[in-house]
């Protein structure tokens, strides 16, 4: 039973420290955490069923978040391994998540259709759900690009203007 994580994870959200990496050895479950907290968070399901039967339905917040984030799942090794650049992989991914925004949310007037951050920014505002985002393979352009540091520092100003101090994070 590992939904303990999901107890710390909760205690953290909305703080400084609700930025997490989980670090662990290749094979040891970190994409079944990501799932496991996709989950949980989503308010695209009801899992209430799902976690009865685990520690963290015992939690005295367990149904405080269950459900309650517009959650956002990635595998960033997808998105590098159908690209050849870091421009490439970038745009692709900021399509992608355009297309999923404006499917998953159809009656929202978007200021700009083209602009990820803004559409969040809307959707939020609609909504007063924040968004959790998870993404699995983080670190992967960092094997494949591990010499190009202009690369490297494109990709984490990427992460850092979507995600660092935003409202709807």
């Amino acid at each position: 039973d590992k939904t303990s994580m999901l107890s710390y994870t909760n205690q953290v959200l909305n703080t400084m420290q609700g930025y997490l990496c989980v670090s662990r050895p290749r094979r040891f479950g970190k994409s079944t955490a990501a799932n496991m907290l996709t989950a949980y968070y989503s308010c695209g399901c009801d899992s209430k069923a799902l976690f009865s039967g685990f520690k963290i339905a015992k939690d005295k917040d367990f149904e405080k978040y269950l459900n309650h984030y517009n959650t956002i799942s990635l595998n960033m090794q997808e998105f590098l391994s159908m690209t050849h650049s870091m421009d490439e992989m970038l745009t692709m991914l900021q399509k992608y998540l355009v297309l999923e925004l404006t499917r998953s949310f159809p009656n929202t007037a978007f200021f700009d259709k083209n602009n990820l951050i803004q559409m969040m920014r809307d959707i939020y505002a609609e909504t007063n759900r924040s968004f959790i985002v998870l993404i699995d393979e983080w670190d992967c352009l960092f094997r494949e690009y591990q010499h190009d540091t202009a690369a490297q520092k494109q990709y984490l100003d990427f992460l850092r203007s979507w995600l660092k101090d935003k409202d709807y994070v």
